[in-house]
């Protein structure tokens, strides 16, 4: 049965503040959400639409909206399942940079970089917050269960 620290002790080790690592792997992960967003509006209305005047291929950029708040929140969930939904658009990406010419073919290598940088940064983001928490948990559980 645990008991309950002195008086004075405290109840677990404090929480520390984010790493600037982690820090700038979330900032990383928002940046890059944010330029695949952007690109896909930008490209799909008015750099190099498959159509004259725009196209509805622009809509493909709903499901980047969506992870968005989860990121900006710090949501460990949203980083897991996005560098899952990543994946489809760097396929996307892969495939117009190779089939196609021109300034598309330039916005489609620029969508698969925003992919990976947007993976890396997740990957990373979730490792070193895991990393973190067991520490804590670690100090926590040895701090709790010091005997004067």
């Amino acid at each position: 049965m645990p008991t309950s620290p002195p008086s004075g002790a405290p109840a677990a080790a404090p929480l520390s503040a984010p790493s600037f690592a982690v820090r700038g792997t979330r900032w990383l992960a928002v940046a890059s959400l944010i330029g695949l967003i952007v690109l896909g509006l930008a490209w799909e209305l008015w750099l190099a639409p498959l159509r004259e005047g725009g196209s509805w291929w622009a809509l493909k950029v709903l499901p980047l909206t969506i992870p968005l708040a989860g990121l900006l929140k710090n949501r460990m969930y949203t980083y897991r399942w996005v560098s899952l939904l990543v994946w489809l658009y760097f396929t996307e990406g892969v495939v117009r940079a190779t089939s196609e010419s021109g300034t598309s073919a330039w916005l489609a290598a620029l969508e698969v970089l925003l992919c990976i940088a947007l993976f890396v940064a997740c990957a990373l983001h979730v490792r070193m917050r895991l990393r973190a928490a067991g520490q804590e948990a670690v100090a926590a559980d040895v701090a709790r269960n010091v005997r004067p």
